[in-house]
């Protein structure tokens, strides 16, 4: 009797011990759930964190839409969809942390600019591209077909509106060679950075997080440059020599609060060294982030 009553209390211990949820956001060309990938993550998370929620957002009805929509579902509209999904969830209302998957990172990030409830506590951003690409070097995901059409519509013209509108890599794609251009026809990550305006909400917003937390890939060949990921970027007015993140305007300026964050020590920048993008092990990943930060 005694140990059928210890059982029946197991749910009430196990709730005890879970800690803060944990919202993942996967990269181009995969899904929420993929064992193989995202899926295989999400179930190793449940275990180190013993029982604690971890939701992989799934954007579409299906595996082949979710992949499709990663490469051809408008970014805005996709944030939006996340941020309902956060939003209805009751487990989340709460507060959570986020994980975001190269561009899950810059995805996740416009949900801490706008949408702030439930609070997003921690962001760990891995491999995200936070001040855009110039180059897409060898395209990731399951479909070669769908990465070979997005390669060359950029080359051909990555501000024209109907690709803006429905091509995801083109709303983050970065010239620095035009910066006025991607400024003014850039429909998401300019908009995020507050190219155009300050959105003072935006900037507020992502002020507001415990911890923003970027890991760099160090041999990263998807990334162009692999510095955006800490929110480097090239100088101007060419593809070559790349400025550190507290040399850009986007930080001087604190547009979007990256140095309201650093300088109250909540902005860590991490790298794996030697490391090809989201080449991270599950060791790294518990000894350098959950035991630090979740």
């Amino acid at each position: 009797m005694l140990l059928k009553g210890l059982l029946g209390l197991a749910p009430v211990f196990a709730a005890a011990f879970a800690g803060t949820p944990v919202v993942l956001w996967h990269g181009l060309g995969d899904t929420c759930c993929n064992p193989l990938s995202i899926g295989g993550f999400t179930s190793y998370l449940e275990r180190e964190l013993n029982g604690t929620k971890v939701l992989s957002l799934k954007i579409g009805s299906n595996f082949v839409d979710e992949m499709k929509n990663s490469y051809l579902m408008n970014s805005n509209d996709q944030v939006a969809e996340a941020c309902k999904i956060i939003r209805e969830d009751p487990d989340l209302k709460n507060g959570y942390h986020a994980v975001g998957f190269s561009q899950g990172g810059q995805f996740l990030r416009a949900v801490a600019q706008r949408c702030r409830n439930p609070p997003m506590k921690v962001l760990v951003s891995l491999g995200g591209q936070h001040q855009g690409v110039f180059g897409l070097p060898r395209c990731p995901g399951s479909s070669s077909t769908l990465c070979e059409y997005t390669r060359k519509i950029l080359d051909y013209g990555a501000y024209w509106s109907w690709v803006q509108n429905e091509l995801v890599p083109a709303q983050y794609w970065h010239d620095p060679n035009d910066e006025q251009t991607y400024a003014n026809k850039s429909i998401f990550l300019a908009d995020i950075n507050n190219e155009r305006v300050v959105n003072q909400t935006y900037r507020e917003n992502l002020s507001k997080l415990e911890k923003l937390v970027l890991v760099k890939f160090g041999a990263d060949s998807i990334v162009q440059p692999r510095e955006s990921s800490w929110f480097g970027w090239y100088k101007a007015n060419q593809d070559v020599a790349v400025s550190d993140m507290e040399d850009t305007a986007l930080y001087k300026e604190d547009r979007i609060g990256l140095k309201t964050l650093k300088e109250s020590g909540r902005l860590d920048l991490l790298e794996i060294a030697g490391a090809d993008h989201l080449r991270v092990s599950e060791k790294w990943f518990t000894e350098n982030i959950i035991n630090r930060y979740f």
